[in-house]
């Protein structure tokens, strides 16, 4: 068994994850799904992030998802297929990336053989990635690989980061999160996305949000502030820890050079995209 050095998987994915997020925050994405007829944009999310699993109802986008409210999944699953089936929305969302990351990272970078090498080791990384317990993963390990090496790439992004996903759900069950309370303690820790973001996108109140916080201070996990106290810094490092170990088969297949080479290529493009402005400036913070 290859032994990386500490944080040497997490580091990787932090860099690699982006690559596959950029698309939910791109004009790209809803204007491809308007011309599907679909413009709501919770509707877009749902459809293009579910559809590898098919045309499931709203209980598994919700808890396939985890920390949105079931109230706005159910208000639009599953009568989002009606509009565009699992098959459309597939291709939809593969136009979109095309979209966003030729106009982030520029027809250059595209062309490139840093990006062709980065898509070939992100897809190694992806063939000791497990399928059991880990349906949003399975799911998209059952389409097929794009040819264009910029869309193999964010392919194997997603992989990385649904496998990730899927084992973090598993370690927030293990330490009794809810998912308000998940979101809450990660937006405290200054690491998560901001209130304004969670209520926007989430479907939850700000008076749920407040009674999950709440319930955390009543747990000793958040002060007076809404800080983590020592416990909650303690819970949050555990919970990502476990993480990690769920999700150490990728990183460890590809080995120690290989997973600082898809670290440095990964890095780079993600820079770029942020430099292109593939993230709003208030996504992540605690206000």
């Amino acid at each position: 068994m290859t032994t990386l050095p500490e944080h040497a998987a997490r580091h990787c994915y932090s860099v690699v994850n982006p690559i596959h997020s950029t698309f939910y925050f791109s004009p790209d994405l809803g204007r491809e799904f308007a011309r599907a007829g679909l413009e709501d944009r919770s509707a877009v999310y749902f459809a293009a992030r579910s559809a590898p699993l098919g045309r499931v109802g709203a209980g598994a986008v919700t808890a396939t998802f985890y920390n949105f409210k079931h109230d706005l999944v159910a208000r639009h699953v599953p009568q989002v297929w009606d509009t565009v089936s699992p098959e459309d929305a597939l291709e939809t969302r593969l136009r979109a990336v095309d979209s966003v990351l030729r106009r982030l990272l520029g027809e250059e970078a595209i062309a490139s053989k840093e990006l062709a090498e980065a898509a070939e080791l992100a897809l190694r990384a992806t063939e000791a990635c497990e399928r059991p317990a880990r349906p949003l993963y399975a799911a998209n390990a059952d389409l097929p690989v794009p040819e264009a090496p910029h869309l193999a790439f964010w392919h194997a992004a997603t992989l990385l980061r649904e496998h990730r996903g899927d084992g973090h759900l598993a370690a927030l069950l293990s330490v009794r999160l809810d998912p308000l309370e998940a979101l809450a303690s990660h937006t405290a820790s200054g690491r998560g996305m901001s209130p304004k973001w969670i209520l926007s996108s989430r479907g939850w109140t700000a008076e749920e949000w407040e009674a999950a916080r709440e319930r955390l201070r009543g747990r000793g996990l958040l002060d007076t502030e809404g800080e983590l106290t020592a416990s909650g810094t303690e819970l949050r490092k555990a919970l990502e820890d476990e993480t990690d170990r769920l999700d150490r088969a990728p990183y460890e297949h590809l080995g120690e050079a290989g997973v600082a080479r898809l670290t440095e290529l990964a890095g780079g493009f993600t820079a770029a995209a942020r430099e292109s402005g593939a993230f709003p400036a208030d996504l992540i913070g605690k206000r």
